[in-house]
């Protein structure tokens, strides 16, 4: 009877672990990638470039590669002047993105919905001029200001974004709003002087910054 009990729990087990592995198999070859993309433009700030002195235009395009793991790209141009503590400074220039972010949350009905977090690689090459910079007068003299020519100059950085996406009227277009905390990873300089500003990552008189946008996308 022992005999016929352990014979009936191995084949038992047996079976289970072969329909799993096949369940997973069959899991792993469904899976194909379908060419997808979601492209969009950062409407927040374009809207407010006509109100400020920061001139920014930014788009992106995303594709889902899984259910859940999305690859995006962003390419921007940025403008912008430094008016502060005694500088005076203009930029412009070209930045781009690369990364992906991970959906944390799905709309059972639509995977496009949710709430995701990620990370991007991002690198601007600009032209940047110093109208003054605040130098410190030696020898008991009056402080003073010095200016530097018009240069070029490339900096990198990486940052974190969290966001949310929700389509609209069931149409084809998204809004897409979120948040990039960066941190500068490596930057030029002209004579030794820290940039005020960066292309992309904004003022950089440190190494830490802040970004947000609101897009509106289209699905492809």
């Amino acid at each position: 009877m022992k005999t016929k009990l352990i014979s009936f729990f191995c084949f038992s087990l047996a079976v289970t672990a072969f329909g799993q592995q096949k369940q997973s198999d069959t899991i792993k070859k469904s899976w194909k990638y379908e060419p997808n993309f979601l492209v969009g433009v950062d409407v927040l700030n374009l809207g407010t470039s006509a109100f400020s002195d920061r001139k920014l235009m930014q788009a992106f395009v995303s594709s889902r590669l899984t259910k859940k793991w999305h690859v995006v790209a962003d390419v921007g141009f940025d403008k912008n002047i430094y008016q502060k503590n005694g500088y005076d400074a203009k930029v412009n220039g070209t930045f781009f993105k690369l990364g992906s972010f991970y959906m944390l949350s799905q709309d059972s009905e639509n995977i496009y919905n949710g709430f995701y977090a990620g990370g991007k690689l991002a690198g601007t090459f600009y032209k940047q001029e110093y109208f003054a910079i605040p130098v410190r007068a030696t020898g008991g003299g009056a402080d003073g200001t010095q200016s530097l020519a018009e240069s070029q100059q490339s900096s990198y950085w990486i940052e974190a974004v969290v966001g949310g996406r929700v389509q609209l009227f069931g149409s084809n277009f998204f809004i897409d709003v979120n948040v990039q905390p960066k941190y500068l990873l490596y930057t030029t300089k002209q004579e030794d002087v820290f940039p005020m500003l960066v292309s992309g990552f904004g003022r950089s008189s440190g190494k830490f910054g802040f970004g947000f946008s609101w897009n509106i996308g289209y699905k492809f």
